[in-house]
């Protein structure tokens, strides 16, 4: 029973984890200013949280139902934020399901096999989730404008945008994204793995 009850405590707090990983997660002006940082933050952990809680069950699907827990949750805050007046596209819900998905498919495929998981799965996780949330972002209205005219009533004022300097970040770094969250994400993931076995 404790153990079960322990890695309920995990769950929960890795997914509050993620969500506000760095403040990077929702708002629409940070998701694009800061890509590269939100793209390693958010992909490691994904692949910390879901495949601590895979191995755990050994059941081939379950990090893609850990990321499902994710999403709605967001939603419900984008929804909260949307009812407080602020526009649709103020918060930007992240697509972490399709890469859960293909941590599930490599468990899966490789009968299993919790280091092909962690090797093979955590590379495609840092691989995919910069690519599929770029895809998001680009349907995003104008991030820019969205940014500027509806500040977030959180940010410090020194962080407050005062004129669109922030444009010259506008650059999209997908590949930088990409290599860095894929870098990143195995050996923490493989340290999720070990702390799973203690």
């Amino acid at each position: 029973t404790t153990h079960y009850l322990f890695i309920v405590v995990v769950a929960v707090n890795s997914t509050l984890l993620t969500i506000n990983a760095g403040d990077y997660i929702f708002y629409t002006d940070w998701m694009w200013t800061s890509f590269v940082v939100f793209s390693v933050s958010q992909s490691t952990m994904l692949a910390v949280g879901a495949i601590y809680y895979m191995l755990f069950t050994g059941v081939p699907g379950t990090a893609t139902y850990y990321a499902t827990i994710m999403t709605i949750y967001t939603w419900v805050a984008k929804g909260a934020w949307f009812a407080l007046g602020y526009p649709y596209d103020f918060i930007v819900v992240p697509v972490w399901i399709p890469s859960a998905m293909l941590l599930d498919l490599t468990y899966w495929a490789t009968r299993r096999n919790k280091h092909a998981a962690i090797i093979i799965g955590g590379t495609l996780v840092g691989l995919s989730f910069p690519l599929f949330n770029m895809v998001n972002l680009l349907l995003v209205r104008d991030p820019l404008e969205v940014a500027f005219k509806y500040p977030r009533p959180t940010l410090p004022a020194y962080m407050t945008p005062i004129e669109p300097q922030v444009g010259k970040f506008y650059n999209s770094p997908v590949a930088l994204g990409s290599g860095a969250g894929a870098v990143l994400t195995v050996p923490i993931a493989a340290l999720g793995a070990k702390l799973n076995t203690w």
